[in-house]
């Protein structure tokens, strides 16, 4: 007897345990199906409250003297997702500037403290700024850039690792989930490789922070990145993060000698002494608003809980699968994501992507995507419900069943 997915996904929400976090979330279009909350988190309503007190009080009544509050919250911010987002101490973690300034100056730091090492690795389907900044580093250094094979749908190896290794190998950096399919890299396993072979680590949090754990302390990470905007929901822009293992913060010194990695900032010394904390891989000036921003976020997930969320993502990606079985694998669709050890994303593959990504926002359900020829599907735990899924899917059957696909063009210059 065929499944009622519908009473099944009814059943599902029923039973959420986070099911009340999406009224955390301001949802103005209840028709919409929204399955892009990996790229921009929606708006979380604390938020806007936050912002809107800190535009009319703080900065409009206190003006520069709301730097007395404001000095510190980079530091703060960085210890609410240490104890909350990912596993770390608190002064291993610190906000601001983007993820792509972070990963250059941890980077340039990690390779520095390997003078005698001449090799960075990473895999041909980490994200695109990753590698062209490390191909960067690697340039300015006069260092290889030694870049390993990757499955697009089910990522990196431990083996693949693990064959690039030796003994002139002075980083390894990679994706703890792979943007493109959603894959979950063996952070431990590859962490230890990496070390046992000499080399430091770092990782890109970006599609884990706020949707998978992130072990950092118990697999001994060196370095890692991530940013705010996607499953933290702290809006376009918002301000990355970095994390530095405690031992490591007194040994490694960043490219960029701003004036907020200074040791005494304020005494405006002749010469650049940096601080003996994690605050020595800041640069300038905090983005305030940005940070207040990424806090609402930040608290949101520390309140879900990590593992719920995750837990939570899992399931949904799961009914997806379920629907994807057997709704759209008879239309030519074909699963690009694995069916376990996922982030919170589902991707397939189907050579009419691009229009049918086009056909499905014409219907009011917005989706992702990537090349070559993927449809990348986010669930996020904290407002996404499994009847949205089951509706978006059903949405994406019916496209598929009237043809409506065709009507859109297949040039991919426009951006969406």
């Amino acid at each position: 007897m065929p499944v009622d997915r519908l009473s099944q996904a009814r059943r599902l929400d029923a039973e959420d345990p986070l099911a009340a976090f999406r009224d955390e979330f301001v949802i103005d279009e209840p028709d919409l199906v929204y399955f892009d909350g990996n790229s921009l988190g929606r708006l979380p309503k604390t938020t806007r409250t936050r912002l809107r007190a800190a535009v009319d009080e703080e900065w409009g009544v206190d003006l520069v003297r709301g730097w007395d509050r404001w000095i510190g919250l980079a530091r703060e911010v960085g210890d609410l997702l240490a104890g909350g987002v990912v596993e770390a101490a608190p002064g291993e973690v610190v906000l601001g500037d983007s993820t792509s300034v972070n990963l250059y100056k941890l980077a340039s730091a990690a390779c520095a403290a390997r003078p005698d090492r001449r090799v960075i690795v990473t895999d041909d389907d980490n994200f695109p700024t990753d590698r062209y900044v490390l191909e960067g580093v690697a340039a300015a250094r006069g260092m290889t850039l030694r870049v390993i094979p990757s499955d697009l749908d089910t990522g990196v190896t431990l083996a693949a690792v693990r064959a690039a290794l030796d003994d002139d190998v002075a980083l390894v950096c990679l994706s703890h989930v792979a943007y493109r399919s959603g894959a979950i890299a063996d952070l431990p396993a590859i962490t230890a490789a990496a070390h046992a072979a000499g080399a430091l680590v770092l990782w890109d949090l970006c599609h884990s922070a706020g949707a998978v754990p992130v072990p950092l302390r118990t697999a001994g990470v060196d370095l890692a990145v991530g940013c705010t905007y996607k499953h933290l929901n702290g809006g376009p822009g918002a301000p990355s993060f970095l994390f530095v293992r405690a031992d490591l913060q007194g040994e490694l010194r960043q490219p960029i000698w701003g004036w907020f990695g200074q040791r005494d900032q304020f005494a405006m010394g002749p010469a650049y002494d940096p601080a003996p904390s994690v605050d020595r891989f800041l640069v300038g000036t905090p983005p305030v608003l940005g940070g207040y921003a990424a806090q609402c976020g930040v608290q949101l997930s520390a309140a879900a809980g990590i593992e719920r969320i995750f837990a939570k993502g899992t399931a949904l990606g799961d009914f997806a699968i379920e629907l994807y079985d057997e709704w759209l694998a008879p239309h030519g669709f074909a699963l690009a994501s694995p069916r376990s050890g996922r982030g919170a994303h589902v991707t397939l593959h189907h050579p009419a992507a691009w229009q049918i990504s086009q056909a499905l926002r014409d219907c009011a359900v917005i989706p992702d995507y990537r090349t070559p020829d993927r449809l990348r599907l986010g669930f996020a735990p904290l407002y996404t419900r499994f009847v949205e899924v089951h509706e978006g899917f059903d949405r994406l059957r019916t496209i598929m069943e009237a043809g409506s696909w065709r009507r859109f063009s297949a040039n991919r210059s426009r951006v969406t």
